[in-house]
């Protein structure tokens, strides 16, 4: 056991203290399954598990309350997986490396799994703790929500009987969510070939590392520097002056983190070589100047290395690299509607060589309005269709609109008021939750989302904020006893 048992609300970091021992990377969570499974069959919790994977948990209600409607609290069981590089980690085998830092719990060099470790553990603790008054209560834990959703997309038939639903995927504190973002994924392929490296020519990897990176929906609006467009931006100066031969590329990894790291591989006339040097240094200093407030660790190095046999061919390169630096990244369109969310954004997520001529950019669209997040779509598509790859797009999942008149956000906020003495600030968030598509399933359903805070997540600076874990406990067993 870490030393976060000790913490309070003591069953709560229990539950989450266990959770960190298991791996549960998305689509892989075979693990955490056989978890939850044998918890409900220990503590005599009637489970059904669906053909996904998805796992509900029922408990009775407490003596007095059998009239109450019935409440689900949700949340997802994957985590995302990202780790620096320097870090030794198996995500498939390794328990997380949890630790308390200050105010925060952290983990060693990895994602936490906060999100949403914490709402798991909070939900475990509800269905265990007898002190808690409650009417029936229903525990779902969804598969894949991080790389797709694919859990809210095929839960089972049946699953939910409850009429409120409580999401436990939020990370502010004092803030009640009754909306989110709908998003899609765009990915391009670039099939290219290779041509024999020229002559006379010395090579370089440059590599962009130390950013803050994070969640590609809760951090959009924080300014911070994507990896691959910087990247793309040397290589674009590099070919309109010095004849740029690229070999390779790689940068981030999941579509839904702001990439933290990228490096490419690349030659020059050796004629150059002092020029150019000379030029990378200005290039570095203009860059940590630009990033200076947002981007305090940035780091942008330039390597010789041995030289290679093989580089893109011309045209590939050129319509890589110039998508790259053309399409559009982060912050699209702020809200009218509500006023400080943005409602229109898009992340250019990661790029890879897979395969022998295969080059696949992965970039999400995300957008409360489902006509703007068509356009934003859109746009990326034109952009690299113009740079001659093949566009294709996931299939998205809807937003969650907004009902301010819900008895449920009433009764939140009222809960809320009596125990804190302040009124909670009621808004819709950026990212995207399941929340969309269990209306879709159960459009009679009314839904909140609270949770403690978390900064980080999706990034290895991931981090709850201990003092913010006892509210989020009080504020859904105040919930839970006057529904």
């Amino acid at each position: 056991m870490s030393e976060i048992v000790n913490l309070e609300p003591r069953l709560v970091w229990e539950q989450f203290d266990a959770i960190t021992q298991v791996p549960r990377p998305s689509k892989k969570e075979g693990k955490i399954i056989d978890f939850l499974v044998g918890f409900a069959e220990r503590h005599g919790l009637e489970y059904r598990k669906d053909a996904i994977g998805n796992v509900v948990m029922r408990k009775g209600a407490t003596p007095g309350y059998e009239d109450r409607p019935a409440v689900i609290l949700q949340s997802h069981m994957d985590m995302v997986c990202e780790k620096n590089s320097d870090v030794e980690f198996d995500f498939d085998n390794d328990p997380i490396r949890t630790r308390i830092d200050g105010e925060w719990v952290k983990a060693e060099g990895t994602t936490l799994g906060a999100d949403c470790g914490i709402g798991m553990a909070a939900a475990l603790a509800v269905l265990i703790d007898p002190a808690v008054e409650h009417g029936p209560l229903e525990a779902l834990f969804t598969v894949d929500e991080e790389t797709g959703l694919t859990g809210a997309f095929e839960l089972g038939e049946g699953m939910l009987t409850g009429k409120y639903l409580v999401n436990l995927d939020s990370e502010d504190e004092g803030e009640i969510f009754i909306g989110c973002a709908g998003g899609i994924d765009t990915v391009a392929t670039f099939r290219y070939r290779t041509e024999e490296a020229p002559k006379n020519y010395v090579f370089y990897r440059v590599d962009v590392s130390d950013l803050l990176g994070g969640h590609s929906g809760d951090d959009i609006d924080k300014g911070r520097v994507n990896s691959n467009k910087t990247v793309a931006r040397l290589l674009w100066d590099g070919m309109q002056s010095y004849e740029l031969k690229l070999a390779y590329f790689s940068g981030g990894n999941l579509r839904n983190a702001i990439p933290r790291e990228a490096y490419a591989i690349f030659g020059i006339p050796t004629r150059y070589k002092e020029e150019f040097a000379s030029r990378f240094r200005l290039f570095a200093a203009d860059l940590e100047a630009e990033f200076r407030f947002r981007e305090p660790n940035f780091r942008i190095t330039l390597n010789e290395m041995p030289a290679v046999d093989r580089v893109l061919d011309a045209k590939t390169q050129f319509g890589l690299v110039y998508a790259l630096v053309g399409v559009p990244n982060g912050v699209v369109a702020m809200s009218f509607a509500m006023p400080g969310l943005v409602e229109t954004s898009t992340n250019l997520a990661s790029v890879k060589f897979e395969g022998d001529d295969r080059i696949v950019v992965t970039s999400s669209q995300r957008s409360s309005v489902e006509s703007a997040k068509t356009y934003v779509m859109q746009m990326v598509e034109s952009v690299f269709a113009l740079a001659g790859a093949d566009v294709a797009h996931s299939d998205g999942y809807p937003g969650w609109a907004p009902n301010p008149e819900s008895e449920l956000l009433a009764r939140t906020v009222a809960a809320y008021e009596r125990l804190f003495g302040t009124t909670p600030k009621v808004r819709a968030i950026h990212a995207g939750l399941e929340c969309g598509l269990f209306l879709e399933k159960y459009p009679e359903l009314e839904m909140v989302s609270f949770g403690p805070t978390l900064r980080g997540v999706h990034s290895p600076d991931e981090r709850l904020e201990i003092a913010t874990v006892p509210k989020f406990w009080a504020l859904l067993l105040e919930l839970l006893k006057t529904l």
